[in-house]
């Protein structure tokens, strides 16, 4: 086989080996990543059934915990595919190996006993002197010499076989034990899967007798849902407007300074209060809020979406509808809400009694947070990412601390989920 194929051949597989080993570091990572989000849901799960205020609450955490089980299930499951495909190609080494040593050997072994008939200095000197020329006996030296060399490079070529072969055989034994590992997590976690969603079959047949309490407390916050959502859009379209009028008060100025002519300014608009005239600054700060859906930071720390956005079935009763615009994340008692990137607190606000809210503007984009105890930033403060704007609400009702996000393009809902990044 020509040396360039094998080199190919060689580059190729020493390519894969790597794109595996690189897979594996990455999911052993994401299955650490799962474990923690597994223990802090734990954490939460405990807290609530202190509680025992609201048995849906302990399902929607429990159903939580279910879903992070069934991902560390599949997250092992890629593990060991990977592993068993490294072991697959570590094997193909090893009797690659093991064939190119036994013809080494066999090779090493008659240029041995060919030596051995030859050893004496004697047969060597007459094999030179018996030469017909003195170029002949030169070529015979040269050869003599060669094939000393050759020998001498057989035997330290398979010295370093042999050791490679040990480190490969080595490499395999250490795989296959990581393997018998894995295979047991999996077992684990399956066997816990189902303990799980025993307590939960449990749970969900203990609250059947509550079937009209539930539905009629979610009618209620749904009716409830909806009002703030139209207080939401009422509010962001008055900021929208006192905006838009700043903008043209503006543009009158420069022209009545002499700063600006009137055909250099745009012309006086009857602005809308559903879009906002960007100012220079605005558009750059859109554009990067834009630039950056799907690698936003959550709006706390730690959680999960407990209730996604849009239209959707009650997790207990499928028949009963459940409106959100934006989503709803769990999370431990005491978080801190926190801005997930640069903007200017346009608006502090009480939406209820318990509900306060932050609105942040990026650009034509706002994000809301809803549901805070206390908030720590003023209206006008410019804020950066991840910086903190308040504590989310523990209700007492329920036990639960509870966040809901909004993101909005001028007065249109945005799904949040798709701006996030994934966990």
């Amino acid at each position: 086989m020509p040396k360039f194929l094998l080199s190919l051949i060689f580059i190729c597989t020493t390519a894969f080996v790597w794109a595996q080993d690189s897979q594996q570091e990455k999911l052993e990572e994401r299955k650490a990543q799962i474990q923690q989000e597994i223990r802090d849901n734990e954490k939460m799960l405990q807290s609530v059934k202190k509680k025992e205020k609201s048995a849906v609450s302990v399902f929607l955490i429990q159903q939580n915990k279910i879903k992070l089980k069934e991902k560390l299930i599949n997250t092992t499951a890629k593990q060991e595919r990977l592993l068993s495909n490294d072991m697959y190609i570590n094997q193909l080494k090893v009797n690659k190996l093991k064939r190119e040593l036994a013809v080494l050997k066999e090779d090493y072994s008659k240029m041995i006993l060919k030596s051995y008939k030859s050893r004496s200095e004697q047969s060597r000197a007459m094999f030179i002197l018996s030469s017909e020329s003195f170029l002949q006996a030169y070529k015979r030296a040269q050869y003599l010499k060669q094939y000393t060399n050759f020998r001498k490079n057989q035997g330290l070529e398979i010295q370093s076989k042999t050791a490679e072969l040990v480190d490969y055989n080595a490499k395999l034994s250490g795989q296959r034990q990581a393997k018998k590992k894995i295979i047991a997590e999996n077992q684990k976690e399956k066997q816990s899967l189902e303990i799980e969603k025993q307590e939960q079959q449990k749970l969900v047949n203990s609250i059947k007798k509550d079937k009209n309490k539930i539905i009629a407390d979610t009618k209620a916050k749904q009716k409830e849902s909806k009002s703030i959502d139209a207080k939401i859009k009422q509010l962001i379209r008055e900021q929208i407007r006192l905006a838009n009028l700043k903008a043209e008060e503006e543009r009158r100025k420069r022209i009545a300074e002499g700063k600006s002519t009137e055909s250099s300014e745009p012309a006086a608009k009857s602005y809308s209060s559903d879009k906002i005239a960007l100012t220079p600054e605005g558009k750059i700060l859109a554009a990067d809020f834009k630039a950056n859906r799907g690698k936003l930071p959550w709006p706390v720390e730690k959680g999960f979406i407990s209730l996604g956005y849009g239209d959707q079935p009650h997790p207990l009763y499928p028949s009963l509808t459940v409106h959100n615009s934006g989503v709803e994340i769990t999370t431990e008692q005491g978080a801190t809400a926190r801005a997930v990137f640069e903007g200017v607190v346009s608006k502090v606000i009480a939406l209820s009694p318990v509900n306060r809210a932050v609105f942040i503007q990026h650009g034509d984009y706002f994000t809301v947070y809803q549901n805070l105890s206390s908030v720590s930033v003023e209206q006008g403060d410019k804020v950066k990412v991840k910086q903190s704007i308040g504590k989310v609400r523990t209700s007492g009702d329920t036990g639960k601390t509870i966040i809901k996000f909004l993101i909005l393009q001028n007065t249109s809902n945005n799904n949040p989920e798709g701006w996030l990044q994934n966990r």
